[in-house]
């Protein structure tokens, strides 16, 4: 498949990129950002995706988090895919910030009209993963997920139902029970119907007692963050997973907020995270 360079510049003594493709799971062009290590020039390395937020594109972790210098250090590519499909001109797409463009909550829409193009999960887990395994130096038996806000979501729903794929996950502020809260009842019952068994596949509170993951989850959460209390709920999450004695250090931090200046304060503890899974 073939892979159009947008914009690559030097970075730490690796390479940050900005790519496109066409897409068969979204059927359109998808944008999705990679940064090489300086590692890569000598053979493949691992590979940590990053999943963005409601409103994000493939840019707003590679500019805003400065993640590469502690990815350069420690040897691992970043990916960061694009957060929905774009310009399909479907009714109602571009209305609000939660659901439609920039809102694909990593899920396979069943309803019309989004089930043609807003299937996000098998872009993420299965598409975009084969595209940048064939065309950059990546150890795809080497992969690792995080994520922020939706994107917390969907990382903790990816690794959860690909244990086999992921060694290891965490998320900054997670929609941890979409089920349950304003934001995820909103995009599920769209995107998927108001048959709540099928939401299940995409509620991380729900999957973690029957996972099969045991790894240690990395969560970390602002005590600050305006959406704490009504969309994002960890102790849910951190409840179901002792229930099924899967291991959660959730940290709790006073003062920080839900934004990017959270993110970029705790990134490199992430990145570490992984790299004790992923380079070892």
């Amino acid at each position: 498949m073939t892979v159009r360079t947008v914009s690559e510049a030097r970075c730490f003594d690796g390479v940050q990129g900005i790519y496109e493709h066409a897409s068969a799971a979204t059927g359109t062009t998808m944008r999705f950002s990679l940064y090489l290590p300086p590692q890569a020039r000598s053979g493949p390395v691992p590979l940590l995706t990053w999943l963005s937020g409601l409103t994000c594109t493939e840019e707003n972790f590679t500019v805003k988090a400065g993640a590469q210098r502690t990815a350069a250090e420690a040897g691992i590519a970043l990916l960061a895919p694009d957060t929905s499909p774009r310009g399909l001109g479907l009714p109602g797409e571009d209305d609000s910030y939660d659901f439609g463009s920039g809102a694909g909550f990593y899920v396979d829409a069943t309803q019309d009209p989004w089930a043609r193009n807003y299937r996000m999960y098998t872009y993420v887990t299965e598409e975009l993963p084969k595209v940048v395994g064939e065309a950059f130096p990546l150890d795809m038996a080497r992969q690792g997920i995080f994520g922020h806000s939706m994107g917390g979501h969907g990382a903790l729903v990816c690794a959860l139902r690909n244990p086999q794929r992921y060694r290891s996950v965490s998320a900054f502020a997670p929609i941890v029970a979409p089920s349950r809260v304003p934001w995820g009842v909103k995009a599920l019952g769209g995107y998927l119907g108001e048959d709540r068994a099928a939401w299940r596949a995409y509620d991380a509170t729900e999957l973690v007692a029957t996972s099969g993951w045991r790894d240690t989850i990395l969560i970390d959460q602002g005590e600050a963050d305006s959406f704490l209390d009504q969309q994002l709920q960890p102790e849910h999450f951190v409840s179901a997973a002792e229930r099924a004695g899967v291991p959660v250090n959730l940290r709790l931090h006073p003062g920080y907020d839900h934004s990017y200046f959270f993110i970029a304060t705790f990134v490199g503890e992430h990145i570490a995270h992984h790299a004790a899974r992923l380079t070892s």
